[in-house]
């Protein structure tokens, strides 16, 4: 009976992620037709083939399409799927469905990591990788590792993690706040970066954030099954399952997935919170079929959000992460409500 309704289960998971895959291209023509100079979508169909079937087409049509919107919206698609990633692990390891992938620190870590670099002039590259983006990611991991070596320092649970977690958040923050204010001329920089963009998008970018994710989501499916335990509570020993081995390597990896993430688009907030719990609403808390739906619908939200940011108030652009904001706190706050009724 067990083995069938996994075969059932594995069935639905696989329709609902064909489902996801279909909307998400449908989207992504959608939102390449979507800006501050709109394009019929034959217009788009055109310019996307034209280079590959050799056939005419706009000079100017084929520029943005290709040169701007596509490795934006991708670069959208693929840190939207990281992000949500990250949150469906973390939240897995917390057991609390309103665990965010910045929990431990990352995002301060890596807007620390970026302001320092822009407030020193930091001009050097590596691997096409701006100096910024290299120190954001820095910032991020190494914010996440300092939290892990005094909650560990401390042996402490999961509790002690989480305080360690909003510790060093704040006080990275503080720090950032306190650098800001003495030097004013790189205030709007910052800030800017910290409401998040994709407007200098890069396929460049584009494939590191692929590469990262595909390493993270197949070491996320790698644990599910033990994720599975962890996250219900008990004693995972029962089965067999090593919690304290698997609570670590979750946390690393969705440090390495947020980081990544945040380090070419700067901070984006809910999209780690909203799509795993959209999710496990829909299919429940299998992290088998949370983990690879969450990576879709994680995707397809941040590309929406992305194309209304550049479409609401044409030429002007909203920052992504005011977007993201506005749809999810709305979400964030029905979550609270039902979490403390016990309904969650």
């Amino acid at each position: 009976m067990r083995a069938s309704s996994y075969i059932r289960r594995r069935g639905y998971v696989a329709r609902a992620c064909a489902v996801l895959l279909l909307v998400s291209i449908l989207a992504l023509f959608a939102c390449l037709c979507a800006g501050s100079a709109p394009y019929a979508f034959r217009d788009v169909w055109e310019a996307l083939f034209s280079r590959l079937g050799g056939g005419g087409t706009d000079a100017t049509a084929g520029l943005v399409i290709w040169g701007i919107r596509l490795p934006r919206s991708l670069l959208a698609y693929v840190v939207g799927a990281a992000l949500a990633v990250s949150g469906a692990l973390m939240q897995g390891v917390f057991r609390n469905p309103m665990a965010e992938p910045g929990l431990l620190g990352v995002s301060s870590g890596a807007a620390l990591g970026a302001a320092a670099a822009m407030l020193l002039g930091l001009q050097a590259s590596l691997l096409g990788f701006s100096a910024v983006s290299l120190c954001a990611f820095a910032g991020g991991a190494l914010a996440v590792l300092l939290v892990m070596g005094i909650a560990g320092l401390g042996r402490g649970g999961l509790t002690t993690l989480l305080l360690c977690g909003v510790a060093v958040s704040s006080f990275l923050s503080a720090l950032l706040s306190g650098l800001l204010s003495i030097n004013h001329e790189a205030l709007e920089s910052v800030y800017m970066w910290t409401l998040g963009s994709f407007a200098s998008a890069s396929y460049g970018d584009v494939a590191l954030v692929v590469a990262v994710l595909l390493v993270g989501l197949m070491g996320s499916m790698a644990l599910a099954r033990d994720l599975n335990a962890v996250s219900a509570g008990g004693d995972a020993r029962m089965l067999g399952v090593d919690a304290p081995r698997v609570r670590l390597l979750a946390l690393l990896l969705s440090t390495l997935l947020t980081a990544t993430a945040v380090s070419v688009s700067g901070v984006i907030g809910f999209v780690g919170l909203t799509a795993p719990h959209a999710v496990r609403r829909l299919t429940g808390a299998d992290h088998r079929s949370l983990l690879p739906l969450s990576a879709l619908a994680g995707g397809l939200f941040l590309l929406l959000a992305d194309a209304l940011s550049r479409s609401l108030f044409a030429p002007a652009e909203l920052p992504v992460g005011v977007t993201t904001s506005l749809l999810g706190g709305p979400f964030f706050l029905v979550l609270i409500r039902r979490y403390r009724g016990g309904r969650t």
